[in-house]
């Protein structure tokens, strides 16, 4: 039989694993995936994803491919799958892709979510940053706004990761009140390792009053070190935590 690709979309909580990547002596969504589909398949096959979400984060609308010459009917490999996986990894939905279909590099846009939360209680702990209120959503906004568009997001990424083009296009970000929180979405054409994590950190100072949304485009200019006073070209303070952050959507 000709060789097949097949598209999964999977949901996972990211809590008890060290992000989708594969990693040596640690345990990983991709290897959990790729480990249940050997035991379908026979053999052991590699399986690509969209987005490498980093350890604690979770996916609502993660996508992956793999490559088999099994007959197996496209709709048996997401009942096969989900018997094998643990609880907090299921596969939503298999397809067959076209030919030279690649889950991250055919990707058009991502969409992720980052969700705080005013109450710091053990039902929200593993999926929500706790931040006391209050926050000014409509300062958050403005600053939001002013992230729009293509910009070189290079104070957004992380120090560890050497990219050779560090501009990306927001397509949109919003920021919703929620009971209890609120929730920003951002859709990127593409986006930095930690890029999310680090605009939230900085959305969250401007909330607080910390940080002026005008202040906001500093970043973007590259002049953070003589204006926020960083100690490299990053912004001077963590990232967001990893557990309120969630990709929502692959786009293509």
């Amino acid at each position: 039989m000709a060789e097949r690709i097949i598209k999964l979309t999977l949901e996972y909580d990211g809590s008890n694993y060290a992000g989708w990547q594969l990693q040596a002596d640690v345990v990983t969504v991709q290897g959990v995936v790729e480990e249940a589909l050997a035991k379908v398949l026979k053999e052991p096959t590699r399986v690509h994803g969209a987005g490498r979400t980093d350890a604690g984060v979770h996916a609502a609308g993660q996508t992956a491919h793999f490559k088999t010459v099994s007959a197996m009917p496209v709709d048996a490999f997401t009942r096969a799958l989900n018997s094998l996986l643990p609880d907090d990894v299921s596969v939503l939905s298999a397809e067959e892709a076209p030919p030279g279909f690649h889950a991250r590099y055919s990707a058009k846009a991502r969409t992720y979510r980052y969700a705080v939360t005013f109450a710091d209680s053990v039902f929200t702990r593993r999926h929500a940053w706790y931040v006391r209120p209050p926050l000014n959503v409509g300062a958050m906004s403005e600053a939001a706004a002013l992230l729009a568009g293509e910009h070189d997001f290079a104070a957004f990424g992380n120090a560890s990761e050497d990219y050779d083009v560090t501009v990306r296009r927001i397509t949109e970000i919003r920021v919703n009140e929620t009971l209890g929180g609120l929730e920003v979405y951002v859709t990127a054409n593409a986006f930095l390792y930690k890029m999310v994590r680090n605009i939230m950190a900085v959305m969250v100072r401007v909330g607080r009053g910390e940080t002026a949304p005008e202040g906001v485009p500093r970043l973007l200019c590259g002049t953070v070190r003589a204006d926020l006073k960083a100690t490299d070209a990053h912004a001077p303070w963590p990232p967001a935590p990893p557990q309120g952050l969630t990709l929502m959507k692959v786009w293509y």
